[in-house]
This record gives C-alpha cells, sequence and structure tokens, in this order.
C-alpha cells in the first residue's frame, strides 16, 4: 500500500501525497496529473511500474493545490507558474537525493515544463528523464475541440468567461449531482473511441474533489503557457510524448511539436484514443514510461523496448 504524507508549502497549502517504494530507490517516478482530476488517475501505471521495476524505482503521486485532498489556495496562485514552485518543494521533501523521471498529464506535463523554466538549475541537478502523456508546450493553440475553428472560438469564449466565474467561488465543490449529469459531455471531450465506465467514474470523482476555484482559475495560465524554448534546452534528457489522435484537447500537433523539440523523444500517437490516455492505452503508457526509467537506469539516450519486468 502507498505511504500517504502531507507536503506543507510556504503560503500553508497541503498537498496530499502518496509514495510507494523504498527511500533508496535508484530512481524516483513522480507523476503528475491533469485538470481537475487527481493522483488517483495513475492507478494503472503505479501498479505496473511496481510490479516491473520492484524496490528499484520509487513512485511518487500526488494531488495538486486545489485538487484532491490538498487543500484549497488563494486564487492569485491558481497559476502554472505556482504548481512548478510546487513541484519543485515536493521534489526536495519526498525525493531529496538520487535521479527522478517526471511524468505529467496535461496540466501536469505543463507543469514540469514551468518547473524546468522557473527553476533551471534545480531541474538540471535532479531530473534524468520526461514523459508527456497528452499535454502541450503551447497553450491552447492548437486546441479546436475536433470542431471549426469558428465553433472552437465561440466555444473558448463561453469556457473561458465560464471560469473567470467559478475561479471566484472559492474552496466550494462541484455538485456531484451535476456531474453526472454531465457525465456524456465529459466522456465525449475527454475520450475516444472506447471508455470504461469506471474511468468515466473516476474522473467524475476527481472533478467533484476538485475545488471551483481550481477548475476556473487554473484556465487562463494554461491557455497563455509557451514553453517550446525550455523544451528545447532539455533535448539531452531521455524523453516520451504521447497523445491520442481523438484528443479534442491537446490534438496531435501539441505532441508533434514537443517532440521537435526534443529530438530524442519517442513519439507514440495512439489511434482513436482522446485526451486520457493512461486510462485509455495504459499499455503504451506503461511501456513509454518504463522505456524511459530504463533508459535512465542504464544510461542509454536511444529509445530502447521496454521489455519484461526488471528484477528487483
Amino acid at each position: 500500500m502507498p505511504e500517504k504524507r502531507e507536503v506543507r508549502l510556504p503560503d500553508d497549502v497541503r498537498l496530499h501525497v502518496e509514495v510507494t517504494g523504498p527511500a533508496d530507490a535508484e530512481i524516483t517516478a513522480i507523476l503528475l496529473h491533469g485538470w481537475t482530476l487527481d493522483g488517483r488517475a495513475w492507478h494503472r501505471q503505479l501498479a505496473d511500474l511496481t510490479e516491473r521495476f520492484g524496490e528499484r524505482v520509487r513512485v511518487v503521486t500526488y494531488d495538486a493545490r486545489g485538487h484532491g485532498r490538498s487543500s484549497c489556495m488563494a486564487l492569485r496562485t491558481a497559476t502554472l507558474a505556482q504548481l512548478g514552485d510546487d513541484l519543485a518543494a515536493v521534489v526536495d521533501e519526498v525525493s531529496p537525493t538520487g535521479p527522478v523521471v517526471l511524468v505529467g498529464h496535461s496540466m501536469g506535463g505543463m507543469t514540469v515544463m514551468e518547473y524546468a523554466h522557473r527553476h533551471p538549475e534545480h531541474f538540471a541537478a535532479r531530473t534524468a528523464g520526461l514523459v508527456f502523456v497528452s499535454t502541450t508546450a503551447e497553450g491552447h493553440t492548437h486546441t479546436v475541440y475536433g470542431l471549426s475553428p469558428r465553433i472552437a472560438r465561440l466555444i473558448r469564449i463561453a469556457e473561458t468567461t465560464g471560469a473567470g466565474v467559478l475561479a471566484r467561488c472559492g474552496s466550494w465543490r462541484p455538485p456531484r449531482a451535476l456531474l453526472r449529469a454531465l457525465q456524456p459531455s465529459i466522456r465525449w471531450m475527454l475520450f475516444g473511441d472506447r471508455c470504461d465506465p469506471g474511468d468515466i467514474r473516476l474522473v467524475t470523482s476527481a472533478a467533484a474533489r476538485a475545488s471551483l476555484r481550481s477548475i476556473g482559475g487554473f484556465r487562463a495560465s494554461i491557455g497563455a503557457q509557451h514553453r517550446l524554448e525550455t523544451l528545447a534546452e532539455l533535448a539531452h534528457l531521455p524523453a516520451a510524448a504521447l497523445v491520442g489522435d481523438r484528443d479534442r484537447l491537446t490534438p496531435p500537433p501539441c505532441a508533434e511539436s514537443i517532440a521537435a523539440a526534443l529530438p530524442v523523444t519517442e513519439l507514440t500517437v495512439c489511434p482513436g484514443a482522446g485526451h486520457m490516455l493512461m486510462m485509455e492505452r495504459p499499455d503504451e503508457v506503461n511501456a513509454a514510461v518504463a522505456g524511459v526509467l530504463q533508459r535512465v537506469l542504464t544510461g542509454t539516450t536511444e529509445p530502447t523496448p521496454a521489455g519484461p519486468p526488471v528484477p528487483a
């Protein structure tokens, strides 16, 4: 069972953290969830990494500020910049020594980029590999929701206006009854051709735990971020990027631009999949994460097959 911990940040926000594996593991993998989700989104990856690597790899998940079991925060701190600072604090607190591989989904991937941008020396000293899952380094540049550009602009205006209203609602959480009613829309927005009912329930449960301040407050920062230049400075790191070809939020051009900035990145496009790849295509995500971890453990740069579980 994961060890449950709490990391208290300088502004008194408390982050819920779960750690699996020994403190003296050869490497630590930190898995960062997306907007309105929480650390439970990675449950299939946690199980696979534990089986595959045993005690060689320590796995850390945590709920971002305002999400899951972490506490709410002041509205001014609902930014990707703050999430980058939070990640630096988590690394220091939970994995103070040894190499770290950072795995980010959607907003989690953008958090990794912000950490690299705001704390370059800290990042360089600790980070040994990267995995980007359904994320972007270009804000909402490529986000058209799978619709025509004109309709996408209208949706973005409505979304931005609504986000501003939600951001002022503080620590209140969305009513579960409303989220259940919205499940068909959630399914359309987040998933591709196939969707396990259990995954929809998990996503809905996570959204019900997110504060309205975090649901609305992070929207502006997410839409405006541009970090391709930051990524270009990380081209020496083993990396992987994955995207579904039915992803309506971070479509394939987002992953392609990340791969172009990181020449040794292994790019995987999953046919028929949407935005929730760690649920929709766990085998592909597991293989990508394991591949980067193996490259770090063996000191290789070029992608290698993930292979069978590594003996502890």
